[in-house]
């Protein structure tokens, strides 16, 4: 499967990417690279075989819930740099 030049502009557009004219014909061998190796999964026989949804076969795991003092506020608060009315104050 070969994508064009003007399919590579239009996913740019849709991902608000502004692409240099000199990196389109890049991305369009790389794209296209891409789906030709997506394109020969096509090519594997999966007859017979069954869907993995999860290859640990793992399953939850639920522990019964226990009810337990919590931690005082003055010591959650101990080590916090900034506090105030109880609350931690947090700087972004």
């Amino acid at each position: 499967m070969k994508i064009s030049q003007k399919e590579i502009k239009h996913i740019a557009k849709l991902a608000k990417l502004e692409i240099d004219e000199n990196d389109i014909e890049k991305f369009t061998n790389q794209l296209t690279a891409i789906l030709e190796l997506v394109e020969k999964l096509n090519e594997v026989d999966t007859e017979g075989v069954e869907p993995t949804y999860n290859i640990h076969h793992s399953k939850n795991f639920f522990r019964e819930d226990i009810i337990k003092p919590s931690l005082e506020r003055e010591k959650a608060l101990s080590n916090a740099e900034e506090t105030t009315e109880g609350h931690f104050v947090l700087k972004i």
